[in-house]
């Protein structure tokens, strides 16, 4: 009798610790992995020639982990950005003294990319809220630009942060795309950017921004070198390095040229 009683409670144990294996305490629900980012340029190094006048830069990006639900109704945007080295910049303002343009005023702006080309799925605005786009930075509008010891009128740094906006895009530096990003697959995407034919020398960085349904999500950065070849890069190496001896070339160049032209259309 007592073989038979363990052999019918042996049955109820294991079916009990079954049960309690499965059962989850309140506030332990089934844990999700966040959507993850990867991206991967066409190339790792653009070289500046004598005739470089700009080009395209490919972006290809993967999002993993996502739900396939919100994918199908398009809750996933990405932004992607190429942010050129970064550097002080000083914004000037004319006025008329007298009957003459000077310089009157002037404002320097802390570690500011020198270049900023960007694409996204659709408009910045529809994306995400623009205190989200200003937390991440992400934007022409939304750049981070801190004077150097600005003291005044904050009517005067709102105008100034206008105007260098824009003379970067005047210039082609600053460039957006709002269609730049194309959705290929469910998961995988392709991004363009513009790169100016004025792009400064050195490292660039380009960033990957995953939004879901309005939310930043993630990030995903590599790095990209834009180098000068040729005769280009050796007389900007011979500027840096050797500055006197540069500058007494340029001077002798000059003088040169002046003589010869003299020479040659010189009135007989």
């Amino acid at each position: 009798m007592r073989l038979r009683l363990l052999s019918l409670l042996f049955p109820l144990m294991l079916l009990a610790e079954t049960a309690g294996a499965q059962m989850m305490l309140p506030g332990q629900g089934t844990q999700t992995i966040a959507e993850g980012l990867e991206i991967g340029t066409s190339t790792s190094e653009i070289a500046i020639t004598s005739d470089f006048h700009g080009a395209d830069l490919t972006i290809f990006g993967a999002v993993t982990n996502t739900d396939s639900l919100l994918l199908a109704i398009g809750q996933y945007d990405v932004v992607v950005v190429l942010e050129g080295p970064r550097e002080d910049a000083t914004v000037r303002r004319k006025e008329r003294v007298f009957g003459i343009w000077i310089n009157t005023r002037s404002m320097t702006f802390e570690s500011v990319p020198h270049s900023y080309s960007m694409s996204s799925s659709r408009m910045l605005d529809d994306i995400t809220t623009p205190l989200d786009l200003t937390d991440q930075g992400i934007g022409i509008d939304h750049i981070p630009l801190t004077p150097i010891g600005f003291v005044g009128n904050a009517s005067n740094l709102g105008d100034f942060r206008q105007a260098f906006r824009r003379l970067q895009e005047k210039g082609g530096l600053y460039d957006r795309d709002p269609s730049g990003v194309r959705f290929v697959s469910s998961n995988l995407f392709k991004a363009s950017l513009r790169l100016p034919a004025n792009i400064p020398n050195g490292v660039h960085t380009v960033r990957a921004y995953l939004f879901k349904s309005g939310t930043f999500v993630t990030e995903k950065s590599v790095p990209l070198r834009v180098i000068k070849t040729g005769i280009e890069q050796t007389i900007t190496d011979a500027a840096h390095e050797q500055p006197i001896a540069y500058g007494l070339f340029a001077v002798f160049l000059a003088l040169l040229t002046g003589w010869g032209a003299s020479v040659v259309f010189r009135k007989d």
